[in-house]
C-alpha cells in the first residue's frame, strides 16, 4: 500500500468556547494520494480552508490527527512545524505573496535561500521554462503583470521539490486567461513531475483540472468526485447549496 501523501483522522477543530463556539471541522478522515491533483470545494463555512490550514500545518487541530506521508504534524512544537513547512510543503496563495524588493529570481529562490541551501540549477530552469517567466527573472513585482507575479509564486513553490503543494483559491485573482494557464501548469507539475497538490477553490473551471474533488458541508465530506468536469462540478454544488 502507497502511504498516502497527505491524511487527516478524526480532525476536529472548533472556534470559540461554549454559546459562541463554531465546529468548522467535524470529525473528518480523509486520504490524498501521492502523485493526484486534489480540490477540494464546498459552500462557505464548509470548513475546506479550515481543513487544509490543518493539513498544511498553519493551523493546529482542536482533536483528531494530521499526517504527512509517516510524519504526525500533532503535537509538534513550533520549530518543528516551521522547518517541515520550510522543507516538505509548497504554497500558492491567492494573493502572491511576493516580496517586492526581490527580484523574479530572488523570490523564486527565497525559501532555499532561508534554509540554507542552494537551488538546483537544471531544476530551476526547467519550472522558469515551463512557467515561462525567464525574461521576468531580474524583474520586481511591481513590473509584473498579476499572471506573471503568480507564476513566480507557482516556481517558488515548486522550486524546492517540495513533497507537497497547497493552493489556497491560486487563481482567484487572476484574470480567465492567466488563471488557465496556472491551473494548466499545475496540472502538468502532476502529470510530468509527479507533484502532489491539493487546492481548495469555490470554482467550479479551476476544480476541472483536478483528479478528485472532495467535498466538504458543515465541516464533513459529504461527497468526492473523480475526473471532474465543470459541468458535473457545478450541479453537485447546487445541491450542496440547496
Amino acid at each position: 500500500m502507497t502511504t498516502p501523501a497527505a491524511r487527516a483522522v478524526g480532525a476536529t477543530k472548533i472556534y470559540g468556547e461554549g454559546d459562541t463556539a463554531v465546529t468548522a471541522l467535524d470529525d473528518v478522515t480523509v486520504e490524498f494520494a501521492p502523485g493526484q491533483f486534489t480540490a477540494i470545494m464546498g459552500p462557505s463555512g464548509s470548513g475546506k480552508s479550515t481543513l487544509m490550514h490543518c493539513l498544511a500545518a498553519l493551523d493546529d487541530l482542536t482533536a483528531g490527527s494530521v499526517f504527512l506521508g509517516d510524519t504526525e504534524l500533532t503535537g509538534m512544537g513550533d520549530r518543528q512545524l516551521t522547518e517541515l513547512r520550510r522543507d516538505k510543503i509548497g504554497f500558492i496563495f491567492q494573493s502572491f505573496n511576493l516580496i517586492p524588493t526581490l527580484t523574479a529570481r530572488e523570490n523564486i529562490t527565497l525559501p532555499a535561500a532561508i534554509a540554507g541551501r542552494k537551488t538546483d540549477a537544471e531544476w530551476f530552469d526547467q519550472v522558469v521554462e515551463i512557467l515561462g517567466i525567464g525574461d521576468r527573472l531580474s524583474h520586481r513585482p511591481s513590473e509584473m503583470s498579476g499572471g506573471q507575479q503568480q507564476r513566480v509564486a507557482a516556481a517558488r513553490a515548486l522550486a524546492s521539490r517540495p513533497e507537497i503543494i497547497f493552493g489556497d483559491e491560486p487563481s482567484g485573482n487572476l484574470d480567465s486567461k492567466s488563471g488557465a494557464e496556472l491551473l494548466g501548469f499545475m496540472r502538468q507539475a502532476v502529470d510530468v513531475f509527479g507533484q502532489t497538490i491539493i487546492m481548495v477553490t469555490h470554482d467550479a473551471t479551476s476544480a476541472s483540472y483536478a483528479d478528485r474533488i472532495v467535498f466538504l458541508a458543515d465541516g464533513r465530506i459529504v461527497d468526492e468526485m473523480f475526473d471532474p468536469t465543470a459541468e458535473k462540478v457545478l450541479d453537485r454544488i447546487k445541491t450542496l447549496e440547496a
